[in-house]
């Protein structure tokens, strides 16, 4: 993941971009918020539905986990309102 990071902004420097533009650092705040969000929820998810299988009433506190990373989307949206 570092390196999709190094290679985003080697690109946005190499068109002629800077990293100091707020609106360029408000999109990259949400764009690695979402990516770090969509990875969490990866090994949670899978944790979450094989707990599910094994007892059924595990399934409400599965489904907050697996949203609860979510919060930090919205929470860099609220960046880009800001900016």
């Amino acid at each position: 993941m570092l390196e999709a990071t190094n290679e985003l902004g080697n690109a946005v420097l190499s068109t002629g971009g800077t990293l100091t533009d707020p609106n360029a650092a408000a999109a990259l705040a949400v764009g690695l918020a979402a990516l770090g969000a969509g990875y969490a929820e990866r090994g949670i998810g899978s944790a979450a539905v094989g707990a599910m299988a094994e007892d059924e009433d595990l399934f409400v506190n599965g489904l907050i986990l697996t949203v609860l990373p979510e919060t930090i989307v919205i929470l860099a949206l609220v960046v880009v309102f800001i900016v």
